[in-house]
């Protein structure tokens, strides 16, 4: 493994830092590579149920390596080939802490996540416009589901610097954390999510990912199958928990099914 990309684990969380400060983060080949690796080692362990997602040095990334794609090397698509990091969702979530810039692919990486959690420091942008390099990490498509068309135009078409108290407003940013607790933030909600029965959990991520590509009446019936496997391992005994007392005025006590 190169030290470009770091991995930490705490239990069922698993943290990933992109660890190339002296260029923001910027992803080479190299890194890249190692990104795609770590997250999907992160999905294949079955004792890591959510992953945080961040950058070194107050910055979280600033796109691909753009001083070694003018030395004329090859890169894969980030979202478009097969072996791209961010070429699918994983089965499991993934949770963005974002202090500073997220820009051109990084941007991309942020929206690959489910959740981003943001330091006042962070920002968003498309800075790639300026040169003439296209999106092929899935922004114009995720950006749009996430914050609109009118906004995701706006930040394609123009460069815009979007700052983290608008990307809260628009949706880019899932949850404000306060400055420099980002990582802290994203780790306990985590650690929060890791705690809940994992069946059910993921088979409703699963239906609001595959919604987007169904009607409404298929979306719903696709709903009720991913639903099965949960109604069958985890509803009841939860329901049971519920009735004698867990998890009642504010607490959450749910602890993992043995089935999850």
């Amino acid at each position: 493994m190169t030290d470009k990309i770091l991995v930490c684990r705490d239990g069922p969380v698993t943290t990933v830092t992109i660890n190339r400060p002296q260029v923001r983060n910027a992803l080479d080949r190299e890194a890249t590579a190692a990104l795609r690796d770590a997250l999907r080692g992160f999905e294949a362990d079955p004792d890591a149920r959510v992953a945080v997602l961040t950058g070194s040095g107050g910055a979280f990334c600033s796109g691909a390596d753009l001083k070694e794609l003018a030395a004329g090397v090859h890169y894969d698509p980030w979202a478009g080939s097969e072996d791209g990091p961010l070429s699918r969702p994983l089965a499991k979530p993934v949770i963005a802490a974002v202090t500073g810039v997220a820009c051109a692919g990084g941007l991309g990486v942020a929206l690959w996540c489910d959740i981003r959690v943001g330091d006042p420091s962070a920002s968003f942008a498309v800075l790639s416009r300026r040169w003439g390099v296209p999106m092929s990490d899935g922004t114009t498509v995720r950006l749009p589901r996430i914050v609109g068309m009118a906004h995701a135009l706006d930040m394609l078409l123009s460069a815009k610097v979007v700052r983290a108290e608008e990307a809260a407003r628009i949706g880019l940013l899932t949850r404000l954390a306060p400055r420099g607790q980002a990582l802290a933030e994203a780790q306990r909600l985590a650690h929060a999510i890791a705690a809940f029965p994992q069946i059910a959990m993921r088979s409703d991520r699963r239906s609001a990912y595959e919604q987007w590509d169904l009607a409404e009446a298929d979306a719903i019936a696709n709903e009720l199958a991913h639903s099965i496997e949960a109604r069958r391992h985890e509803a009841v005994s939860g329901a049971r928990r519920f009735a004698a007392g867990e998890g009642r005025h504010g607490a959450i006590g749910a602890a993992p099914s043995e089935d999850a």
